[in-house]
């Protein structure tokens, strides 16, 4: 079996890659498991060198890989590069602050020395998606690579090109070779891999039927997992909201690469007062948007495949026929490829798809609120836990509903939801478990190892 790359511009096949058997994927683990033993007591400074090394090589390669991105999976190419631009910063924040979120912790206890430490696990496997093809898997492997641990990454079966140029990246970074590896394997092998006793944790970004599996597997043979699965972010417009700000922060954070994120602007929910201005305020930015090929200056660019953009039209279709009203898009343009145009659904409920289930498309779902309550009430009516986004005048009020009334793992205000090196990124509820990023998430992936000396 193969595993395809096809552009969706085009619907034109790019590449096939063949599908490792169990045999080569078990010669795999075994070089893996070997060059853990000397990168696990490499020293830290060498491993930051490779890290600041892997800048040089994203940035001499940004051209190219952007193209490997857009081509495989269809996002303009500026948004490639600006991806490309986040492994960066990424490398950098890590390249800076690693040592200190590493170093030994010191307790003091009575006639004691006490050393909190934090040691390498071992084999960590990343099983990545395709809508940001790079930027997941480089904040997934650059923490985890640098406290010391080996990583295997199962790419998604349609950038198997990405995670071949990834694989190349590292090795051009100076990391040992099997230090980091592709495995090209599909969906239905992963779980053989997660059951290997070299492999001890596996993370996740994915559906929740993905997550469910990858948790079900690894905890029957004690393994931990960090998952990144959907979301349905709501974005409230509260009275007060600044309503210019606020159709730009949610157009922003809806049309990035065609509205395939997992922290998108998928639930808007405006309060009566605002509902009718705002509608038309977005209405009228909207029509301004630009669908087209991915490598012109345009907003959107296609979806990644024909099964997830009809995937998509289906969900719009089923909330029409439940009661939304159609504003704009909603029509499968006659054109090759897998493009969908920019939708806006109004009058959007509790009970539909566009309100219940995660539309993972370049969809804006209207839901009218009574007030400020009713509206925080409607951001928690979803088995989702992700990302969320307030929006208010009033700074101290919406820092307090951000901080205690919105169900979520992130919470921005007068701002759209996005990912930083800086800061933890992860969900709640069915949105998974576990955080990235930040020091919080370089800890995710470590033993934790007490250390006692007794003075006698």
């Amino acid at each position: 079996m193969a595993l395809i790359s096809i552009n969706p511009s085009t619907g034109k096949k790019i590449q096939s890659y063949p599908e490792l058997n169990r045999e080569e994927v078990k010669k795999i683990l075994e070089n893996v498991y070997t060059a853990k033993y000397n990168w696990e007591s490499s020293d830290l400074n060498f491993r930051l060198g490779c890290v600041n090394d892997m800048v040089g090589v994203l940035e001499d390669n940004k051209k190219e890989f952007s193209h490997i991105i857009t081509n495989e999976m269809g996002k303009p190419v500026s948004q490639s590069m600006a991806e490309l631009d986040k492994c960066i910063w990424l490398c950098k924040y890590y390249f800076e602050n690693a040592e200190e979120t590493l170093a030994d912790k010191l307790i003091k206890l009575e006639k004691m020395k006490c050393i909190v430490s934090f040691q390498p696990i071992g084999i960590v496997l990343g099983i990545m998606p395709w809508n940001f093809p790079f930027w997941q898997v480089y904040r997934f492997a650059i923490p985890t690579i640098l406290s010391g641990n080996v990583c295997l990454l199962k790419h998604a079966p349609n950038v198997q090109g990405c995670a071949e140029a990834i694989q190349t990246a590292f090795e051009e970074a100076g990391f040992p070779k099997n230090t980091f590896r592709n495995v090209a394997v599909a969906v239905e092998n992963v779980n053989e891999i997660i059951r290997d006793s070299r492999v001890s944790a596996v993370t996740l970004t994915g559906s929740i039927n993905a997550g469910r599996s990858v948790a079900k597997t690894a905890g029957e043979n004690l393994k931990k997992t960090v998952l990144e699965l959907g979301g349905s972010d709501p974005y409230l417009i509260l009275d007060d909201a600044d309503l210019d700000m606020a159709v730009n922060s949610c157009i922003s954070g809806r049309i990035l690469n065609a509205g395939q994120s997992c922290i998108s602007a998928k639930r808007i929910i405006v309060t009566e007062k605002n509902y009718d201005l705002f509608l038309e305020k977005i209405k009228n930015n909207l029509f301004s948007k630009i669908m087209g090929d991915p490598f012109d200056n345009v907003d959107i660019g296609p979806m990644v495949s024909v099964k997830a953009r009809d995937e998509v039209h289906d969900q719009v279709t089923r909330s029409i026929n439940a009661g939304a009203i159609l504003v704009m898009g909603g029509v499968i343009p006659n054109i090759p490829g897998a493009f969908y145009p920019i939708t806006l659904l109004t009058h959007v409920e509790q009970g539909m798809a566009a309100f219940n289930e995660e539309i993972f498309g370049p969809v804006f779902s209207l839901i009218r609120a009574n007030d400020n309550h009713h509206a925080i009430e409607l951001s928690n009516k979803t088995q989702f836990g992700l990302g969320a986004a307030v929006f208010t005048r009033n700074i101290k009020e919406g820092e307090y509903i951000a901080k205690k009334k919105i169900d979520a793992g992130s919470c921005f205000v007068n701002d759209f939801v996005k990912s930083d090196p800086r800061l933890p990124f992860g969900g709640i509820k069915q949105s998974g478990y576990g955080r990235e990023l930040s020091s919080f998430g370089i800890m995710e992936f470590v033993n934790i190892k007490t250390i006692v000396i007794s003075n006698g």
